[in-house]
């Protein structure tokens, strides 16, 4: 009984021990929160007493430069009147309609000037193209067939009305073909339309096409050749005329648009 009483009185003390350490460790959490707190409220207000020093010597700054501008402006008026303030107006405004007048006018000269500058270069330059585009018969022969760009000619083998971007000009198969002008071997292809076909670059700008060709065994793609440097024979490959006479088909392209040839041969 009296080992019952004494266990019994063990945990008890136990159990007050326990709740003194935890209300001891609640008060000292409590403690920090608080000293926590106020530091916090004191740092806050500290930041707050600071921007409202810099927005008040900001507004001082400001204040004393409008001040001056003010006092500048009126500095100026001082000792003036009425008249003597209309008299210098009406003094500067004619001189500035003056300025603005002579700007306008140098503006529209320069600009005129420029535009008869550009035209003249551009003049020149189409007359330095055109002297340059000398190129000289591929083939020796008639045309049969005319440029048809802009207007319909009839074709024998599609027995219809159709365009022509080039010209045909009558030779026997293999007749020797030669370049029109000094230039590149850009491609050597068998054309769906025109069969055989040689194309030579001139300059990055022209191109020369010759097709319905029975050979090309002279040149090979990328070569240089020079003007009347023979490139090929003619033949009769083009199924788009296969209906016509041997002849060859001669084509001139400037920025990869054709254009006339007989224009431009020699």
């Amino acid at each position: 009984m009296k080992n019952d009483i004494h266990l019994k009185n063990i945990k008890q003390k136990n159990i007050n021990d326990k709740i003194i350490s935890y209300v001891v460790m609640g008060a000292i959490i409590v403690a920090i929160i608080i000293i926590s707190l106020l530091l916090y409220s004191q740092k806050i207000n500290q930041d707050v007493k600071d921007e409202t020093m810099t927005l008040d010597k900001m507004t001082d700054i400001i204040g004393d430069t409008e001040g001056n501008n003010q006092t500048e402006s009126a500095s100026t008026e001082i000792g003036k009147t009425v008249e003597e303030s209309q008299k210098e107006k009406e003094e500067i405004e004619p001189e500035n309609q003056i300025t603005q007048n002579t700007t306008v006018n140098e503006t529209i000269e320069t600009s005129n000037t420029n535009t008869v500058e550009d035209t003249t270069s551009e003049e020149i330059e189409e007359s330095t193209n055109i002297k340059e585009l000398a190129f000289q018969k591929p083939v020796e022969g008639d045309i049969v067939r005319e440029f048809a760009q802009d207007n319909l000619v009839y074709s024998e083998t599609l027995e219809e009305w159709v365009t022509h971007t080039g010209i045909d000009i009558k030779a026997d198969k293999t007749t020797v073909v030669k370049a029109a002008e000094a230039g590149v071997v850009k491609s050597i292809k068998n054309d769906p339309r025109y069969g055989l076909t040689i194309v030579i670059e001139h300059d990055d700008v022209y191109q020369t096409v010759y097709s319905n060709l029975l050979t090309s065994e002279f040149v090979v793609e990328g070569e240089t050749v020079e003007k009347g440097q023979s490139v090929g024979t003619v033949g009769n490959s083009a199924v788009f005329e296969i209906a016509d006479e041997p002849h060859l088909h001669f084509e001139i392209l400037k920025d990869a648009i054709a254009i006339d040839p007989s224009i431009y041969i020699k």
